[in-house]
Protein backbone atom coordinates (compact mmCIF):
# COMPACT_ATOMS: atom_id res chain seq x y z
CA UNK A 1 0.00 0.00 0.00
CA UNK A 2 1.56 3.58 -1.22
CA UNK A 3 1.12 5.02 2.44
CA UNK A 4 3.03 2.27 3.92
CA UNK A 5 6.32 3.30 2.23
CA UNK A 6 9.18 6.07 2.71
CA UNK A 7 10.19 6.90 -0.32
CA UNK A 8 8.40 8.10 -3.41
CA UNK A 9 9.21 8.90 -7.10
CA UNK A 10 7.20 11.74 -8.28
CA UNK A 11 7.09 12.47 -12.44
CA UNK A 12 4.75 14.92 -13.57
CA UNK A 13 3.19 13.95 -16.93
CA UNK A 14 3.72 16.27 -19.59
CA UNK A 15 0.67 17.71 -21.41
CA UNK A 16 0.70 20.45 -23.82
CA UNK A 17 -2.12 22.74 -22.76
CA UNK A 18 -2.23 21.97 -19.27
CA UNK A 19 -5.61 22.28 -17.56
CA UNK A 20 -4.82 19.80 -14.93
CA UNK A 21 -2.06 18.11 -13.08
CA UNK A 22 -1.46 14.35 -13.24
CA UNK A 23 1.57 13.27 -11.28
CA UNK A 24 2.57 9.43 -11.12
CA UNK A 25 4.27 7.96 -7.92
CA UNK A 26 6.84 5.01 -8.11
CA UNK A 27 8.77 3.26 -5.79
CA UNK A 28 11.92 4.23 -6.69
CA UNK A 29 13.69 0.95 -5.82
CA UNK A 30 11.74 -0.86 -8.37
CA UNK A 31 10.43 1.64 -10.29
CA UNK A 32 7.12 0.08 -10.34
CA UNK A 33 4.15 2.65 -10.40
CA UNK A 34 2.54 2.94 -7.14
CA UNK A 35 0.14 5.50 -6.91
CA UNK A 36 -1.36 8.79 -8.99
CA UNK A 37 -2.17 12.45 -7.55
CA UNK A 38 -4.95 13.83 -10.06
CA UNK A 39 -6.03 17.80 -10.20
CA UNK A 40 -9.74 17.16 -9.76
CA UNK A 41 -10.65 21.02 -10.13
CA UNK A 42 -14.29 22.05 -11.88
CA UNK A 43 -14.19 23.70 -15.72
CA UNK A 44 -14.09 27.16 -14.31
CA UNK A 45 -11.48 26.53 -12.23
CA UNK A 46 -9.39 25.22 -15.81
CA UNK A 47 -10.26 27.78 -17.91
CA UNK A 48 -9.27 30.92 -15.17
CA UNK A 49 -5.52 29.17 -14.73
CA UNK A 50 -4.99 30.13 -18.50
CA UNK A 51 -5.10 34.03 -16.93
CA UNK A 52 -4.36 33.66 -13.17
CA UNK A 53 -1.98 32.01 -10.98
CA UNK A 54 -2.92 28.80 -8.93
CA UNK A 55 -2.73 30.50 -5.75
CA UNK A 56 -5.43 32.40 -6.80
CA UNK A 57 -7.69 29.69 -7.52
CA UNK A 58 -9.28 26.95 -5.71
CA UNK A 59 -7.18 23.55 -6.45
CA UNK A 60 -8.02 19.94 -5.47
CA UNK A 61 -5.62 17.06 -5.71
CA UNK A 62 -6.96 13.79 -5.01
CA UNK A 63 -4.30 10.53 -4.41
CA UNK A 64 -5.27 7.42 -5.32
CA UNK A 65 -2.95 3.89 -5.15
CA UNK A 66 -4.30 3.24 -8.25
CA UNK A 67 -5.92 4.52 -11.68
CA UNK A 68 -9.42 2.81 -10.33
CA UNK A 69 -8.94 2.50 -6.60
CA UNK A 70 -10.87 4.33 -4.36
CA UNK A 71 -9.14 7.85 -2.99
CA UNK A 72 -6.59 8.06 -0.32
CA UNK A 73 -6.12 11.42 0.15
CA UNK A 74 -7.36 14.89 -1.16
CA UNK A 75 -5.81 18.39 -0.86
CA UNK A 76 -7.53 21.31 -1.16
CA UNK A 77 -6.65 24.77 -1.19
CA UNK A 78 -8.42 28.14 -1.11
CA UNK A 79 -7.93 31.09 -2.74
CA UNK A 80 -5.10 33.48 -0.92
CA UNK A 81 -4.03 36.71 -2.00
CA UNK A 82 -1.01 36.48 0.81
CA UNK A 83 -1.22 33.27 3.29
CA UNK A 84 -2.06 30.13 1.54
CA UNK A 85 -3.78 27.46 3.96
CA UNK A 86 -4.28 23.96 2.37
CA UNK A 87 -5.83 20.95 3.39
CA UNK A 88 -5.67 17.34 3.45
CA UNK A 89 -8.41 14.64 4.25
CA UNK A 90 -7.85 11.15 4.06
CA UNK A 91 -9.77 8.10 2.56
CA UNK A 92 -12.51 8.47 5.22
CA UNK A 93 -12.46 12.21 4.45
CA UNK A 94 -11.40 13.28 7.93
CA UNK A 95 -9.41 16.18 7.91
CA UNK A 96 -6.02 15.37 9.12
CA UNK A 97 -3.95 18.49 8.57
CA UNK A 98 -2.87 21.63 7.16
CA UNK A 99 -0.60 23.61 5.34
CA UNK A 100 -0.10 27.18 6.46
CA UNK A 101 2.48 29.25 4.04
CA UNK A 102 5.20 31.61 6.48
CA UNK A 103 4.06 35.26 6.05
CA UNK A 104 7.41 36.53 5.65
CA UNK A 105 10.37 34.45 4.82
CA UNK A 106 13.66 35.37 2.36
CA UNK A 107 13.78 30.90 1.35
CA UNK A 108 10.49 29.88 0.79
CA UNK A 109 8.88 27.24 2.67
CA UNK A 110 5.35 26.39 5.13
CA UNK A 111 4.31 24.70 8.39
CA UNK A 112 2.37 21.43 8.25
CA UNK A 113 0.03 21.01 11.09
CA UNK A 114 -2.08 17.60 12.20
CA UNK A 115 -5.71 18.40 12.85
CA UNK A 116 -5.30 19.16 16.21
CA UNK A 117 -2.97 22.07 15.46
CA UNK A 118 0.07 20.67 16.36
CA UNK A 119 2.83 21.74 14.22
CA UNK A 120 3.71 18.44 12.57
CA UNK A 121 7.00 19.59 10.18
CA UNK A 122 8.46 22.82 8.80
CA UNK A 123 9.46 22.40 5.28
CA UNK A 124 12.41 24.77 4.69
CA UNK A 125 13.68 25.10 1.46
CA UNK A 126 14.33 27.48 -1.65
CA UNK A 127 12.07 28.04 -4.05
CA UNK A 128 14.80 29.04 -6.89
CA UNK A 129 15.79 25.38 -6.04
CA UNK A 130 14.31 21.96 -5.42
CA UNK A 131 15.87 20.97 -2.45
CA UNK A 132 13.76 21.03 0.72
CA UNK A 133 14.00 19.51 4.21
CA UNK A 134 11.04 18.44 6.56
CA UNK A 135 11.83 19.53 10.16
CA UNK A 136 9.95 18.39 13.15
CA UNK A 137 8.98 20.66 15.95
CA UNK A 138 13.19 20.02 17.48
CA UNK A 139 14.65 21.42 13.84
CA UNK A 140 15.56 17.47 13.40
CA UNK A 141 15.19 16.21 9.33
CA UNK A 142 12.68 14.25 9.51
CA UNK A 143 12.52 13.96 5.76
CA UNK A 144 13.59 15.67 2.07
CA UNK A 145 12.44 16.50 -1.06
CA UNK A 146 14.84 16.70 -4.13
CA UNK A 147 14.15 17.05 -7.72
CA UNK A 148 15.72 14.88 -10.27
CA UNK A 149 16.91 16.06 -13.87
CA UNK A 150 14.59 15.37 -16.39
CA UNK A 151 16.35 15.75 -19.61
CA UNK A 152 17.64 18.79 -21.43
CA UNK A 153 14.07 18.99 -23.84
CA UNK A 154 11.91 18.40 -20.71
CA UNK A 155 13.24 20.73 -18.54
CA UNK A 156 13.81 23.47 -21.30
CA UNK A 157 10.45 23.22 -23.03
CA UNK A 158 7.88 22.21 -20.31
CA UNK A 159 7.12 22.69 -16.81
CA UNK A 160 6.91 18.98 -15.75
CA UNK A 161 8.86 18.10 -12.74
CA UNK A 162 10.00 14.90 -11.79
CA UNK A 163 11.32 14.79 -7.51
CA UNK A 164 11.75 12.36 -4.95
CA UNK A 165 10.10 12.73 -1.40
CA UNK A 166 11.92 10.79 1.44
CA UNK A 167 10.88 10.54 4.98
CA UNK A 168 13.55 9.17 7.22
CA UNK A 169 13.27 7.65 10.25
CA UNK A 170 9.98 7.95 10.84
CA UNK A 171 7.61 6.01 12.80
CA UNK A 172 4.52 7.75 11.44
CA UNK A 173 1.14 6.17 10.71
CA UNK A 174 -1.15 6.62 7.00
CA UNK A 175 -2.17 9.38 8.04
CA UNK A 176 1.15 11.08 8.69
CA UNK A 177 2.72 9.76 6.26
CA UNK A 178 -0.67 11.32 3.55
CA UNK A 179 0.21 14.37 5.11
CA UNK A 180 3.88 14.60 4.32
CA UNK A 181 3.18 13.16 0.89
CA UNK A 182 0.55 15.64 0.40
CA UNK A 183 2.93 18.45 1.85
CA UNK A 184 5.64 17.45 -0.84
CA UNK A 185 3.05 17.23 -3.96
CA UNK A 186 2.06 21.16 -2.58
CA UNK A 187 5.31 22.12 -2.97
CA UNK A 188 4.74 21.73 -6.81
CA UNK A 189 1.40 21.20 -7.18
CA UNK A 190 0.22 24.64 -5.29
CA UNK A 191 3.41 27.06 -4.17
CA UNK A 192 5.97 26.49 -7.34
CA UNK A 193 3.59 26.16 -10.23
CA UNK A 194 2.11 29.30 -11.00
CA UNK A 195 -0.26 28.23 -13.78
Amino acid sequence: MLLRRKTFFIKEQVEFMKFSGIYDIYDPETNIQIGVAKEESGTLTKILKLILEKRFLPVKFVIYDSENSLPIAEIKNSPSFFRSKITVTNQNRKIIGYFQSKILTLVGGFMVFDSNNNRVAEIKGTWTSWDFKFLDSSGIEIGTITKKWAGLGKELFTTADNYMISLNNLQSNEDETALLLAAGLAIDVIFKERK
